[in-house]
């Protein structure tokens, strides 16, 4: 049982009150139960996906350090539709353009409907289609992209990006200049759409952009894998690792309260089922992750627990959450 947790700590979340009276009694039972033995620190911030997303892809067997996180593709065969095709999510956004940058909102801000993001892609289709793009919706947020235009093509991650310059990400490899033409076509297709003139009466944030992100194709051990579940009528079910997402909204947001609500009930469920887990088995393993680091802590021995514990008290969950933005 692996459990990555996205956001534990970060760097919109810095002041005195985010540590005051933090009470985490599970993450702090399993803090003194286990033993940190790997740090995943970025240098910098040049690295297209950000640590949760490289150990996930570490946990099934992936290069961690890809440029191609194929998550599209990944979901796909989870829902028992394995495929060899480039794939990836297409995420309607709206992009601030300020005099010197073009900044990603973060488009959980959209509150877009389902039927706004339908017509939207519909309007899109026939400039998708011209370029080889089979996109098919999928939720709001999230349309399934497939296309030999998705081959090799290195993308920022969502998270990522969201609240920086996305001149910065922008894939700068010579099979993305294709995707930089559509990204001016649909800017000027969005401009005046319908929907966007609703929105933007409602003064709502309008989509005038999309983004590319989790593309490439399957490992070929990984899609192997899937079409063998597949083939046998059985679901999917990939147990590397659980991804908790629920600090996530709060963190991207800064907003504190909810942050700390949130890491509260986290450690109440999530974190109180790995703790039984662990007393059960004596395996387990945690990671806390930050936007430029992730520290993953697992069984500790036995010997090496009661030597510890008899010299130094449990590490706090404040101390180790701080660390993470800290180190």
């Amino acid at each position: 049982m692996h459990l990555i947790i996205p956001y534990a700590a970060s760097q919109a979340l810095t002041s005195p009150e985010v540590w005051a009276d933090l009470q985490l009694p599970q993450l702090q039972n399993l803090l003194g139960l286990l033993q940190r033995d790997q740090v995943l620190q970025d240098a910098d911030d040049t690295l297209p996906h950000l640590p949760h997303e490289r150990l996930q892809a570490q946990a099934l067997g992936w290069a961690h350090d890809a440029a191609c996180l194929p998550w599209a593709a990944w979901h796909r065969a989870q829902q028992g539709q394995p495929g060899t095709e480039p794939q990836a999510w297409m995420t309607p956004c709206h992009w601030q353009i300020g005099m010197d940058q073009v900044v990603m909102a973060d488009p959980a801000h959209l509150r877009l409907s389902d039927d706004e993001s339908q017509q939207l892609l519909q309007a899109m289709q026939p400039f998708l289609q011209e370029d080889g793009l089979q996109v098919t919706w999928h939720s709001a947020l999230m349309w399934h992209a497939q296309g030999a235009l998705l081959a090799n093509l290195p993308t920022a991650s969502l998270d990522r990006v969201i609240g920086q310059n996305v001149k910065d990400w922008m894939p700068q490899h010579a099979a993305a200049r294709p995707l930089q033409r559509l990204q001016s076509e649909m800017q000027m297709l969005l401009y005046n759409h319908p929907v966007n003139d609703a929105r933007d009466g409602n003064s709502q944030y309008t989509v005038n952009a999309f983004w590319l992100h989790g593309a490439g194709t399957l490992p070929p051990t990984a899609a192997t894998s899937a079409i063998a579940v597949s083939a046998a009528a059985t679901p999917p079910v990939i147990a590397a690792a659980t991804v908790s997402d629920a600090l996530r909204a709060s963190a991207l947001q800064g907003d504190l309260q909810t942050w700390r609500q949130a890491w509260k009930q986290l450690d109440a469920t999530v974190l109180a089922d790995l703790l039984a887990h662990f007393k059960a088995t004596g395996q387990g393993t945690l990671s806390l992750c930050s936007e430029h680091a992730a520290h993953t802590y697992t069984a500790a021995p036995a010997a090496w627990h009661q030597k510890i514990t008899r010299l130094f008290n449990k590490p706090s969950p404040a101390a180790a959450l701080q660390a993470l933005i800290t180190s």
